[in-house]
């Protein structure tokens, strides 16, 4: 790792080395053939180990042009550094994989930091942040049948849900095309529902009452010809003693996502604790973490993402 950048070895004691951006740029420039025979090669592993339990790190923020932690705008615009910050939580005990889109999973895959590891595409990123066609999120990544051929483990997408907006009956529709393919598939697919609206400046926020967040896993759950192979990605809700009552909404098995939490150690012990509590509820498997764990306050990769892996 570059110094002053990333903290955190791997878990046996020895630094990863430094992602070198040349050669990956030669692989791609000469040898582009190159991603799609490593994801032939990949050792894959079941989604669920013994433990039933997931724990996946998130890196599909970019590509939405979400690139800012807390008051840092521009902390995941360094390929090279999220690169690495990536494989060093892919390094840890207890990570079962990554989630992300092709760019990022393509890098992963000629880095060899995939093998036994869960992989899980990323569907839709057309909802750029802050744009006017937000809410209408078009499905511009990973399509059902990109990840079957590469082998990946699962999808995921987002569904946000403004009443006030007519671009979300067109991500609505879409999503439940999309989970229709993923079934016929046999393959998993996380759907991420959240209740929104836009704000007077015109900015979308989440709802994250507890009546918000069970309407959105109600509408999330009914999507599509069949659930057998959808989970919900789901938030905490603003006050955490409300999930036990909104995960009795489905029965669909769910795993709880991260979200930017702010640039504080304080913040970031409040979003474990948040997470701590709702672990222990029936539906939820585990965690789907990126920003928080990859750009904690305190620079320490290894140390965030092993404070989380302990949670489960």
């Amino acid at each position: 790792m570059r110094a002053g950048r990333v903290t955190g070895t791997h878990h046996d004691g020895v630094r990863l080395p430094p992602v070198d951006v040349s050669a990956l740029v030669r692989i791609r420039t000469h040898h582009p053939e190159a991603i799609a025979e490593a994801a032939a090669r990949r050792a894959r592993r079941p989604l669920l180990n013994d433990n039933g339990r997931l724990m996946i790190v998130a890196a599909d923020h970019p590509a939405r042009g979400a690139l800012g932690v807390g008051d840092r705008k521009m902390a995941m615009a360094n390929r090279a550094d999220l690169l690495e910050r990536l494989c060093l939580a892919l390094s840890r005990p207890g990570v079962d994989g990554v989630l992300a889109t092709a760019d990022i999973l393509d890098d992963l895959l000629l880095l060899g930091a995939l093998d036994h590891k869960v992989v899980m595409g990323s569907m839709n990123r057309g909802g750029l942040q802050g744009a006017s066609f937000e809410l209408d999120d078009r499905f511009t990544g990973h399509r059902p049948e990109d990840i079957q051929r590469l082998g990946f483990d699962a999808g995921k997408l987002l569904l946000r849900i403004d009443y006030d907006d007519p671009g979300s009956l067109t991500t609505l529709e879409s999503t439940a095309r999309a989970i229709d393919d993923m079934a016929a598939r046999r393959l998993p697919v996380f759907v991420e529902p959240f209740i929104s609206r836009r704000g007077p400046e015109g900015r979308v926020n989440n709802d994250l009452s507890a009546d918000a967040v069970t309407k959105s896993i109600a509408i999330a759950s009914g999507l599509g010809g069949s659930s057998a192979y959808t989970w919900l990605k789901v938030p905490v809700t603003d006050n955490p003693d409300d999930m036990a009552q909104v995960m009795e909404t489905s029965t669909l098995p769910a795993v709880l996502l991260g979200g930017d939490i702010g640039d504080s150690p304080e913040d970031q012990d409040a979003a474990y604790e948040k997470w701590r509590g709702a672990l222990q509820l029936p539906t939820v498997r585990g965690l789907v973490v990126g920003r928080s764990l990859l750009y904690p306050a305190d620079g320490d990769v290894a140390a965030a993402v092993d404070t989380a892996v302990g949670l489960l």
